[in-house]
């Protein structure tokens, strides 16, 4: 079970463009703000945005289907999902390992979905529009305490990063 300040030593060990990548997905995925006047450097990133306000438009049904039985016709409609949105996340390739994968989606859908990430992750990883060197190294980012967990925690993530901007820090 982590705690807050757990979750931002985590979230601080990830590399910057996970970091800029985690905020923006959650301001996208949790409706927090117009990604396009936040995150919009350019026309090519405005498009990148636009495609992810797409990917993420079945999120909102995606946290309503979290299996609470765990029965396989739940899974399944589950999964199906997930995987297709973690398929468009990793093609990013802004998510550079499971942790950083798993940081995201424990806040976009919640600590009911933790059990089946590791199982989401796998299977986007592994599909083809994923580079095979890039496949190699986000399977290999899955250890094996996470692929094998007897449990999970219960507890929603306490820590949500949002954008700082720099005038703000200062």
């Amino acid at each position: 079970m982590m705690t807050p300040i757990a979750e931002m030593r985590e979230f601080a060990g990830f590399a910057p463009c996970e970091q800029r990548y985690i905020k923006r997905s959650l301001d996208i995925g949790l409706a927090r703000t117009d990604a396009f006047r936040r995150w919009g450097r350019g026309e090519a990133e405005n498009v990148a945005i636009r495609r992810q306000y797409v990917a993420y438009q079945d999120l909102k049904a995606l946290r309503a289907l979290v299996p609470v039985e765990g029965t396989p016709n739940e899974v399944e409609r589950f999964l199906g999902k997930l995987v297709r949105i973690a398929a468009f996340d990793l093609e990013q390739e802004r998510l550079e390992c499971f942790s950083a994968f798993r940081f995201l989606y424990e806040r976009l859908l919640g600590a009911a979905a933790r059990p089946y990430l590791p199982a989401a992750f796998c299977a986007a990883s592994a599909l083809p529009a994923i580079r095979p060197e890039r496949r190699k190294l986000l399977l290999q980012s899955l250890s094996e305490a996470a692929a094998t967990a007897p449990g999970w925690s219960q507890r929603e993530p306490g820590f949500y990063p949002e954008y700082v901007d720099d005038f703000e820090a200062a």
